[in-house]
């Protein structure tokens, strides 16, 4: 069926254009040290990544020697950043080992998702531990409580699941189709928090594999090469880490509303809108994607008063959609409520948020309420990412709808006052299907990478507050510190003295293979 989405890009050479050369160069030096480095943070994940409490693997002696040893902490910390950069440098050194981004190039990247990614479906959870909040509500509604209303704390010994405290309280944020997959998880593995772990990662590959299936597709219909598309999404080290050593349900809300992009914009609305729905139901802040499905559903000459018709018959299909699954739980729309919880903190690399800490510090420091002064600032910033959906939705051109969907996307992300990692990896295959350009753009794309995965490294470490006596004298401050230094020295060395990678990060004289409208 004929694509309605035409070209924003030019498509990168072809197979045909490295006649007579092999496409990809020999990719078995960077598939291997991508696995090295994956199996580098499988290793230190025993020493730091995040166990619930409960947890028996607590008692086993090579468990308690990398947790409660300065010694174990230490190689446990040294290997995570280690690794996590390794995998940083495998990614960028597979790309220049592609001669002609062809069907040899998405081999590479598929061979380089399953070598990388195996090793972390075994690992402890990494830099974050939302997954035992999921375990955690999913107990909730095991027991018969409703998780929009309930924090983990109505459970007994709520404490003993491994969820951050913040979750106390906290009403669930996530639609309906997750809570079922929380609840099926919890009943069907009764409570045991590895074998939950391990049922969510198989969650969060399904995710992957619709990422890897769709990001082609839809970057062809850009007439962006799609095998490049591939590698920038899937082999990705913050794709693979946030989704599979993380266990983010975000990997199964993004490859939903890839997929129902897709059949949106090959004429296919009805399918599309149920799977973009679906992806609502995981997490709601795809529900942006919306209007610009919409757009697609009204075709490229429709007038204002088509486009309002097929506004409202895609919220009507979709609200639709969401009542019915309300219905089956009685839980309703309480995410709604849930939605205010990430907003209410901010973070230094966030602009929106550095500028409220700043204007914060500044009111304080002359005896005011700092931080009604902040919260304008984050007012502010939300006002203006509002702002610049409703320009993308109602402004542009047909041709550019996924692109301005994309924009649409980033305003709401980077203008936030908090930035998560997996908040970026939602951007990169929208980026990435609508065209990244290789001058400044993709070298910004590396240079974002390569920040995130220093950060995640050092950012959250589960590492025992006894460790922070005179005798071992390894606080959880020392540790972050250790890690971020081994991670900035790697990117560093990365950046500026690693005589194949350097030039990535260099202004080229290559010609732009892909060339969107910005």
């Amino acid at each position: 069926m004929t694509a309605s989405v035409p070209a924003t890009g030019e498509m990168a050479p072809t197979a045909t254009a490295g006649a007579g050369a092999a496409e990809v160069d020999n990719p078995r030096s960077p598939l291997l040290a991508g696995f090295a480095g994956s199996m580098f943070m499988l290793i230190g994940s025993l020493g730091v990544g995040w166990l619930a409490p409960v947890s028996e693997l607590r008692r086993m002696p090579l468990f308690i020697w990398m947790r409660a040893e300065a010694a174990g902490v230490a190689l446990s910390i040294v290997l995570l950043a280690v690794g996590g950069m390794l995998l940083v440098r495998a990614w960028l050194r597979l790309g220049q080992r592609v001669r002609v981004w062809g069907p040899e190039a998405s081999k590479a990247t598929l061979m380089a998702v399953v070598a990388w990614g195996l090793p972390m479906m075994f690992s402890v959870p990494l830099f974050s531990r939302d997954v035992y909040a999921y375990i955690g509500q999913g107990r909730l509604m095991v027991e018969g409580f409703n998780p929009y209303e309930n924090g983990i704390s109505a459970l007994s010994n709520y404490f003993q699941l491994g969820a951050d405290k913040m979750w106390t309280e906290a009403p669930v944020p996530y639609g309906q189709l997750f809570l079922w997959i929380e609840q099926f998880v919890v009943w069907s593995t009764n409570i045991h928090p590895e074998a939950s772990v391990m049922l969510f990662r198989v969650v969060a590959l399904a995710g992957v594999a619709l990422c890897i299936v769709y990001v082609p597709k839809l970057a062809e219909l850009h007439g962006i090469n799609p095998h490049r598309a591939l590698w920038l999404t899937a082999a990705n080290p913050l794709f693979l880490t946030n989704f599979i050593a993380s266990v983010h349900n975000d990997a199964l809300m993004i490859g939903l509303a890839l997929a129902g992009l897709y059949y949106s914009a090959t004429r296919r609305v009805v399918r599309g809108l149920v799977l973009v729905t679906l992806s609502i139901a995981v997490k709601p802040i795809t529900i942006v994607f919306l209007p610009f499905i919409g757009l697609l559903w009204a075709g490229k000459d429709a007038g204002w008063l088509r486009r309002f018709i097929f506004w409202g018959l895609t919220a009507a299909l979709s609200l639709g959609i969401l009542v019915l699954m309300s219905l089956v739980n009685g839980f309703g729309f309480g995410w709604i409520s849930g939605l205010s919880a990430p907003g209410s903190i901010s973070i230094w690399y966030a602009p929106v948020g550095l500028i409220g800490m700043v204007v914060a510090s500044l009111g304080d420091s002359f005896g005011l309420d700092g931080a009604a002064f902040a919260d304008v600032v984050f007012d502010a910033g939300k006002l203006l990412a509002v702002g610049i959906v409703v320009w993308q939705i109602f402004r542009g051109d047909y041709e550019r709808i996924m692109r301005r969907l994309t924009l649409a996307l980033a305003a709401v992300v980077l203008l936030a006052p908090i930035i998560q990692s997996w908040y970026v990896v939602w951007l990169i295959p929208l980026f990435a299907v609508t065209g990244i350009r290789n001058d400044w753009q993709v070298k910004a794309l590396y240079f974002v990478v390569s920040f995130f995965m220093i950060y995640a490294i050092s950012d959250q470490l589960e590492v025992f507050p006894y460790l922070q006596t005179e005798d071992l004298g390894f606080a959880l401050a020392l540790a972050r510190v250790a890690a971020a230094v081994t991670g900035l020295l790697f990117g560093l060395y990365l950046v500026f003295w690693d005589p194949r990678t350097r030039t990535l990060f260099r202004k080229s004289h290559e010609p732009v293979v892909e060339r969107p409208i910005i």
